[in-house]
């Protein structure tokens, strides 16, 4: 790993942890262990280091919603996959919360091009919500109670909002519980 990626894991880390506003470049530098001017030398300010981070997890919204336009897939194993990342991320401390959750909560206060790609990274994620459900719905899996444009928004808030009642209780299996719950809502009766 270079030392930009190594400043990028760091960045994601901080804002995860404590927020865009809880952070600074020598906590970075002391996590990285370089000097300040070497964070300063990949990212010439804060917000440079943070869009960084949120790009790269809008990639990886980008990378899947790819692999589902050209093939078939298993839309209940897709919603599986994405909540049973967070859950263990959250479990086990790694992600205890979404980078682009912790810093829309703090939208007010943030360079407006942070919270323009923090604004694209939940459309991204709405939209790659809205495919899977509207295909599960096609397949049969899921039986959607209104469009698959509100669905994918009504299930994006509800695993944004179990990280928040994990972290506010301290208990990570809350987040599970509550995730299975909107899953168990979503499946078609007979489908199951």
């Amino acid at each position: 790993m270079n030392t930009r990626e190594k400043l990028i894991d760091s960045g994601r880390y901080l804002i995860q942890t404590r927020g865009y506003n809880g952070f600074s470049y020598a906590d970075v530098a002391e996590q990285v262990e370089v000097r300040k001017a070497s964070i300063h030398h990949h990212f010439p300010a804060k917000v440079d280091l943070a869009k960084a981070v949120v790009e790269q997890s809008r990639a990886f919204i980008v990378e899947q919603t790819k692999l589902l336009e050209g093939s078939t897939f298993d839309p209940l194993r897709q919603l599986q996959f994405y909540t049973g990342y967070w859950e263990k991320c959250i479990a086990d401390a790694s992600a205890p919360f979404c980078v682009a959750g912790m810093l829309a909560s703090e939208l007010p206060s943030l360079p407006e091009d942070l919270s323009e790609c923090v604004r694209a990274h939940f459309r991204d994620l709405s939209r790659w919500l809205e495919t899977v459900l509207t295909v599960g719905a096609q397949l049969g899996v899921f039986q959607l109670k209104g469009a698959a444009s509100a669905e994918a928004e009504a299930f994006m808030s509800t695993v944004y909002g179990a990280m928040l009642t994990a972290r506010a209780y301290g208990e990570p299996e809350k987040f599970a519980q509550i995730v299975q719950g909107a899953l168990r809502r979503l499946l078609n009766a007979e489908s199951v």
